[in-house]
């Protein structure tokens, strides 16, 4: 580890020098990218200074030991500094772990109504409500890109930007099937359903990581329309995007003009294929790397709100939290988190 250490340092030293070269400072490129760079390696950096401080300290208070008037001293600077040493080496450890490099992306979230037909529509609309809430707690941006409304409130379909550092690194792990078990409003006799609602978590990139070929590329234009198929735009201003290769289909009508949807289908378009194109890596990567709670697959069930119980339960990591109230409304940090934990933890002991 001391040996990858003392590379990452290196690296850092280097970016320093390159990223005050004038040569490179004059392409735009090049400098972001070495920026990036140089921000990634930043923290490991600091830290494993700190760890070659204290480690110097503890040389330090261990020689001072010998010394009758200084051993009382000493030896509490020694194992404070020993209990330390070890505190950084695992925080090490952890920041040693490859990084995704989308983690700090903005996300573009798909949510669609699964099986329940309407009470899945209205469910959608309440994940939709909490994410933006959640996005609202960490001051982040929410964008509507497209949205497909039912007459009685709910959603069959949205896809919405989030804007914010670290969006993707938090909400990677939403991807997957939420089921949702209580009483409709719509159900006369009170019985408990079950209705499922997809979504998946793309993160947003920017045009040198996504290349796309015009060629492959479908362009439909037709009249934006509200719920109910109510038309809210007499102008072909609505986009509908197909590539071709994949089959891909975007779609974008909540801009006034055609330009504008274009631009936006375009944003979404991309996150798509980087998605497809980082999972056809991970796939391969399937026998050496097993991480449950990273697979992110559409078809998996991930998550039940069962609200008799006011309960929330995350399968991948058996975390059930009994806030469900607060937790539709944006509180969903807690499980974030220890969805993140649970990635680290898993990647540290395949040493992935």
């Amino acid at each position: 580890m001391l040996e990858k250490l003392e590379q990452v340092e290196a690296r850092y030293e280097e970016l320093n020098n390159l990223i005050s070269d004038p040569q490179v400072i004059s392409d735009t490129n090049m400098f972001k990218k070495y920026m990036k760079e140089h921000s990634g390696l930043t923290e490991v950096v600091e830290k494993y200074r700190e760890y070659k401080k204290v480690k110097q300290n503890v040389q330090d208070a261990e020689e001072l030991m010998s010394d009758p008037e200084m051993k009382e001293m000493a030896e509490l600077e020694y194992y404070e500094g020993k209990e330390k040493l070890v505190n950084i080496e695992e925080e090490l450890k952890i920041l040693l772990l490859p990084k995704d490099e989308a983690d700090d992306s903005n996300v573009i979230i798909e949510i669609r109504g699964g099986a329940g037909g309407e009470e899945a529509a209205l469910f959608a609309y309440n994940l939709y409500r909490m994410y933006s809430m959640y996005a609202d707690l960490m001051h982040w941006q929410v964008e509507v890109m497209d949205l497909n409304e039912t007459e009685l409130g709910g959603i069959k379909e949205i896809s919405f930007n989030i804007k914010g550092k670290g969006a993707y690194s938090k909400l990677k792990f939403e991807s997957g099937v939420h089921r949702v078990q209580r009483v409709p409003e719509t159900e006369a006799s009170g019985r408990i359903h079950t209705s499922t609602v997809t979504v998946a978590v793309l993160p947003e990139v920017d045009d040198i990581e996504v290349e796309i070929n015009q060629s492959d590329l479908k362009f439909d234009t037709y009249r934006a329309s509200g719920a109910g198929g109510q038309h809210v735009n007499k102008t072909e201003s609505a986009v509908r995007i197909t590539h071709i290769p994949t089959g891909f289909v975007v779609a974008c009508q909540t801009e006034r003009s055609q330009i504008q949807n274009r631009e936006t289908c375009m944003r979404m378009l991309k996150a798509k294929l980087y998605d497809y194109m980082k999972e056809k890596q991970n796939s391969e990567m399937a026998n050496t790397r097993k991480l449950q709670v990273g697979s992110g697959a559409r078809s998996e069930k991930i998550r039940t709100y069962n609200y008799p119980q006011g309960r929330i339960t995350d399968h991948r990591i058996n975390f059930t939290v009994y806030q469900l109230e607060s937790f539709m409304n944006g509180n969903i940090e807690e499980l974030l988190e220890a969805l993140q934990a649970y990635d680290r933890a898993e990647r540290l002991q395949s040493g992935q």
